[in-house]
């Protein structure tokens, strides 16, 4: 029986370890919401069963799937992906999912962080979210972790870390006051470091253009290596996008990481600009407070919103005229891995992409030592 802890990781010695890191598996969320997922939400299962397939052919694959959608997930994902009744609002598993933790002794426990749907009732995208604030715990149970509950709102797409210290995210996220009004950035940056065992926080300011999650990290820059990030860019200076990745850019090389490094910054195209279509807006449920999702809307497409498996990355593809040139950028920054592309526009439609509906539940073993340096914030 798993229990939940009063300590904190970083007391207890663990640390969260980078994405691409050792996994022992990944989970995901069935979607179902009609007026989220357009046409009864079969084109966005049909996306969702195919980034599952892609990285199950990595590593094993979990999908919680409500009572009423089991035998039809079931039938549409292969039978080595493991398919388990969870209820919950929507599908965003990297949101509502656990972070886990790792020590040096083989220990893996989870992070439950308080899950609001994106600003609560104020600036929420949908109510209610109680079946989703529960869905880390029932990870966590699932897969055998004892579990820490911070006093902190968090989405897993806010955060992205190096495993050796460093984490990074953006101030539009973090700081937004629908999520923790009372805190400032140094108190947001204890937290970090109690329950994520990180010894420098690098703040980014704004997220990709028209996030509704607030400017997640995950959408504009993700760590490929201790030293190394991934940053969604435009050389186009009239796409608003343009002022927020070069604002990010310029943080980024003034920036040290944990070990006192320079970082690394490799920039990566970004599709289209992409639009919803009159059709795709028409697919939708009609919907009693939740976001409103018009035809003409900028969809905030990257190809920075990717999953690194143990031996894949699964890339979204979003814009034919872009996909050829951004998968050549990521396959030479993972050239270990496989490079596997889904088309993935469904799931963008919803919100987000492929890294969005994935987490990762990383091995203890194996992997590397926590930074010791002193904790600091860099702009």
């Amino acid at each position: 029986m798993t229990k939940l802890l009063d300590t904190t990781p970083a007391a207890d010695g663990l640390r969260m370890p980078a994405e691409f890191e050792a996994h022992d598996g990944c989970w995901l969320l069935w979607p179902e919401r009609p007026d989220n997922w357009r046409l009864g939400a079969r084109p966005a299962q049909a996306a969702f069963a195919a980034v599952a397939t892609a990285i199950a052919t990595s590593e094993p694959v979990t999908v919680g799937v409500s009572a009423r959608q089991y035998v039809n997930a079931r039938s549409m994902l292969p039978d080595a992906i493991r398919v388990v009744e969870m209820s919950s609002n929507d599908a965003w598993m990297r949101d509502v999912g656990p972070t886990f933790v790792v020590g040096k002794n083989g220990e893996r426990r989870a992070v439950d962080w308080v899950f609001n749907a994106w600003g609560g009732l104020n600036g929420g995208l949908y109510f209610p979210w109680d079946q989703d604030d529960l869905v880390a715990r029932k990870v966590a149970e699932i897969e055998g972790a004892d579990r820490y509950r911070p006093p902190m709102i968090l989405e897993g797409g806010a955060i992205h870390v190096d495993g050796a210290g460093t984490l990074i995210t953006t101030e539009e996220c973090l700081t937004d006051p629908n999520r923790n009004p009372h805190m400032d950035k140094g108190q947001l940056e204890i937290l970090l470091h109690e329950y994520l065992g990180v010894t420098n926080v690098i703040w980014l300011g704004k997220g990709v253009v028209d996030d509704e999650t607030n400017g997640h990290i995950d959408n504009l820059c993700a760590f490929v290596k201790p030293g190394e990030v991934v940053l969604t860019w435009t050389d186009n200076k009239r796409d608003p996008q343009y002022k927020v990745s070069q604002d990010a850019y310029e943080r980024l090389m003034e920036a040290r990481d944990a070990n006192d490094r320079r970082l690394k910054v490799h920039k990566l195209i970004q599709p289209g600009p992409l639009e919803r279509t009159v059709a795709e807006a028409e697919g939708l449920d009609a919907s009693d407070g939740g976001v409103m999702r018009p035809a003409g809307q900028r969809l905030a497409a990257s190809y920075v919103n990717f999953y690194v498996g143990n031996s894949v990355v699964v890339m979204p593809l979003l814009d034919p005229k872009r996909d050829r040139e951004a998968a050549a950028q990521l396959q030479k920054l993972f050239p270990e891995r496989r490079l596997i592309g889904v088309k993935s526009r469904e799931i963008l439609l919803g919100g987000g992409n492929i890294h969005c509906i994935t987490q990762q539940v990383p091995s203890a073993r194996g992997t590397a030592p926590v930074a010791t340096a002193r904790r600091k914030s860099r702009r």
